[in-house]
């Protein structure tokens, strides 16, 4: 049997740190200094007449609200077979929001948040966060799917409820059939076994999380003078956010997946391209690349409880 040194995984251990920051910054240097698209000289412009200092601390706040309630819905999950502090939640979500930077939809952050856990505990864990970032889906889907049908978008929406229906159709026919073990029936056994109380602040912080953003890029319309009917921008909003969410991309793409749906929704409001542009970079900035700053620090800090589990041991 030969086994990786101590003295060896602690180097390895540091050296994926730095790996995972190094990308993570590479990531937001890279998006925000090659956007051909954007005009900086008119990006400074906006910086210096637009965001007085009022505005920048009221984004930030929606920012920092954005990220806490997303922390409290952890704690509250977690709490089901571990209660941590507040602290603890925040170092969590936030590395993981940073290990998982660089996976499709994030899924590097179900690893990211494992890790803080026993070996025993990651299957339950890595449940929980599906839990955690499932009612977000659910709640983007259901608030979108509205926001197609007031802008008049009918057809899309009958194709989407049509697929829905289908969806749980099979589902349900198909409750019993395991594949490896696990099966639709068991998934909700499992769902149904999580406290009810747990479940309804879980909902509840969603939807406060969901406003939040939602409206944040509302404000940010405004101040750009976007004048139009509140109405029809929020259910623009709500409609960008549903099909980027649909669409598969990895977290460092997002602000770009966003951009790219919300030009195409906007322009038939007759919102300024630039204007678009500059939110979805500034709303990318405040709510990914800030919370992935102060992830990357967790991530340096990070001290694994699965221990020997990110190192093989070989059999000679």
């Amino acid at each position: 049997m030969i086994s990786i040194s101590h003295k060896t995984k602690h180097y390895l251990t540091f050296i994926t740190k730095v790996l995972i920051v190094c990308l993570a910054f590479y990531v937001i240097y890279d998006k925000l200094a090659q956007n051909e698209q954007m005009s900086w000289s008119q990006f400074q412009h906006i910086l210096q007449h637009k965001f007085t200092l009022g505005w920048v601390m009221f984004m930030l706040f929606l920012s920092f609200l954005n990220r806490f309630l997303e922390i409290l819905k952890w704690q509250n999950l977690v709490s089901i077979i571990e209660p941590i502090s507040l602290k603890t939640a925040s170092k969590q979500v936030l590395a993981a929001l940073t290990a998982g930077l660089f996976t499709p939809n994030g899924i590097g952050e179900y690893a990211g948040k494992a890790l803080y856990f026993s070996k025993t505990k990651t299957k339950k864990i890595i449940f929980l966060n599906l839990i955690c970032n499932g009612i977000q889906m659910l709640l983007t889907v259901f608030f979108g799917l509205i926001g197609l049908l007031y802008l008049g978008y009918f057809y899309w929406v009958s194709l989407l409820v049509g697929l829905i229906i289908l969806l749980i159709l099979f589902f349900t026919l198909t409750k019993n059939v395991k594949i490896k073990g696990y099966s639709f029936s068991v998934l909700i056994s499992k769902i149904t076994d999580i406290p009810k109380k747990n479940h309804q602040k879980n909902i509840y912080l969603a939807i406060g999380r969901y406003l939040t953003i939602s409206h944040q890029y509302y404000f940010l319309l405004i101040l750009f003078g976007v004048k139009l009917p509140y109405l029809t921008v929020i259910t623009t909003i709500i409609a960008v956010y549903f099909i980027a969410s649909s669409l598969p991309s990895f977290q460092f793409l997002d602000f770009a997946v966003k951009g790219g749906v919300a030009l195409w929704f906007f322009d038939k409001i007759d919102v300024d391209e630039i204007v678009i542009l500059f939110i979805t970079t500034f709303m990318w900035f405040f709510n990914v690349v800030l919370p992935v700053i102060i992830g990357s620090y967790f991530v340096f800090t990070f001290k694994n409880k699965q221990k020997n589990n990110l190192f093989i041991k070989y059999d000679r």
